[in-house]
């Protein structure tokens, strides 16, 4: 996996595959490549999120390291 890759460029690469994967009559060892490198884009992908949650998750607590934010529990017309 190509670490330079970044989030939005991963993601559209995945997307591209999965179209691939659906709408082509691929030869079996080209379509297993295919599919294998979505999954390798799909746990770079994951992998990116729970890192980015992470940092928020830190970036959010405040100087007694205790969380700044609440969990918010109403619906969209309460924003």
């Amino acid at each position: 996996m190509n670490k330079k890759l970044d989030f939005e460029k991963a993601l559209k690469e995945l997307e591209r595959l999965v179209k691939q994967l659906e709408e082509n009559d691929l030869p079996l060892e080209e379509a297993l490549k295919t599919f294998e490198n979505g999954i390798n884009l799909s746990r770079y992908l994951a992998k990116c999120l729970d890192d980015a949650e992470k940092r928020i998750q830190k970036l959010s607590l405040n100087e007694n390291h205790e969380p700044m934010l609440k969990i918010w529990e109403g619906d969209s017309e309460d924003l």
